[in-house]
């Protein structure tokens, strides 16, 4: 074991109280994510400026953010399009003249919300103030969710986006349109998929555009101020159970999915929606989806489902990460057919027959505040940040 790992043991790893919201990690709703803290802690000790860190299961981007940050350079990897799109917006360094491109926008948007609000959503009257040409998602069941004004409003706004002239630019403003999506439908909240009426008002969703953008802008700025301009960030929208050919890396730290706690492709669906990402496919590519292990089907997940999966994973990442390096997972306990399963102890197990072996394991308690599952489902107080060596030859 290595000095660094065993420095990591000693340490309060519950960082109760911690401001988890600094820089760009804010941005965007993602429930169940893990807190900088823990990447920041395990990147500084376990790696050197200037090497490769990665995160298989990345979400919306909290390793890579920090790895930056701290000197490294970051892989990102993740089957769900929104967390890609996402980290990508997260890791942005501003070019000249990008930040402009979006505060004019966001200037623009917010006069369009107060010039819509004062007319209810009509000039003079009558006619539509927004583009009707825009266009519309096809998935009918929309107008479950969202108000036909909001509806109108929103396909505005996603075509005035994509019509954005840089691509770094357009996934900021995309990833900003995204943040608001769920407060403006009649979805509960990003951890409840269930509908209720909200008072959304006409030029509401324009003006919560324009203030989102605004505070993304200046973040980014703060994040572009913070990291070095040599370091680089290659996300790979991709099944892991694939085997995806990725640059290798240094250090891997990710936060995987818990099984049965959480179906991300069901509970930010409306965002996927709009944005046009092919949501039925990252359903059936999920893994640990809440959704997979309650089916009560022949097909449905278990224990073995995932331990199969994560041997999978490992086998791969094999490949990728140099030899002796460090592979560390934050990941607490799941319930599944009533019992209760150590999902540290299933992927040290998956490790162990795939060139890994466990070097270290440590449990810190979790904020309820900061890591968002279904109680009923999860009943998750603690986790384990698991880290295993690569001992295979290649």
């Amino acid at each position: 074991m290595s000095r660094s790992v065993a420095v990591i043991e000693s340490l309060d790893l519950d960082f109760a109280g911690s401001r988890t919201g600094h820089l760009t990690h804010g941005l965007h709703p993602y429930p169940a994510k893990f807190i900088p803290q823990i990447p920041n802690l395990l990147i500084r000790e376990l790696s050197l400026p200037g090497d490769t860190v990665a995160d298989i299961f990345c979400g919306s981007g909290t390793t890579a953010i920090e790895a930056m940050v701290l000197g490294r350079h970051a892989v990102g990897i993740d089957a769900n399009p929104l967390a890609c799109l996402i980290t990508k917006a997260k890791t942005t360094r501003f070019r000249p003249g990008e930040k402009e491109i979006l505060d004019s926008l966001a200037a623009e948007a917010d006069k369009l919300g107060q010039d819509i609000a004062e007319q209810q959503g009509h000039l003079f009257g009558g006619e539509s103030m927004l583009n009707r040409k825009a266009p519309m998602p096809p998935d009918e069941s929309l107008a479950f969710w969202f108000e036909p004004f909001v509806m109108e409003e929103l396909s505005h706004l996603v075509a005035r986006c994509r019509s954005l002239p840089i691509e770094s630019v357009r996934t900021v403003a995309l990833v900003a349109l995204s943040s608001i999506i769920v407060n403006v439908s009649k979805q509960d909240s990003d951890t409840r998929y269930v509908r209720r009426a909200k008072r959304i008002m006409h030029g509401e969703t324009v003006q919560r555009f324009a203030r989102a953008l605004s505070g993304m802008t200046g973040a980014i700025q703060e994040f572009t101020d913070r990291v070095a301009p040599n370091l680089t960030c290659t996300i790979h929208e991709a099944n892991l159970l694939q085997e995806p050919e990725v640059r290798p890396f240094d250090l891997m730290v990710c936060s995987p999915p818990y099984p049965n706690a959480y179906s991300y492709h069901l509970y930010h669906r409306t965002r996927m929606l709009w944005l046009g990402m092919d949501q039925p496919r990252f359903k059936r590519e999920e893994i640990g989806s809440h959704r997979k292990y309650s089916s009560k089907g022949s097909n449905g997940a278990t224990v073995h489902t995932f331990k199969a999966e994560m041997e999978l994973i490992l086998r791969w990442m094999g490949r990728y990460l140099k030899r002796d390096g460090l592979a560390c997972f934050v990941i607490g306990d799941s319930t599944l057919k009533g019992l209760k399963v150590n999902n540290a102890d299933l992927i040290s197990e998956a490790g162990s027959e795939n060139g890994f072996q466990e070097v270290s394991r440590a449990t810190r308690q979790i904020q309820t505040s900061k890591k968002s599952f279904n109680p009923a489902i999860g009943k998750i107080k603690d986790e384990r940040i698991l880290i295993l060596q690569n001992v295979n030859e290649n």
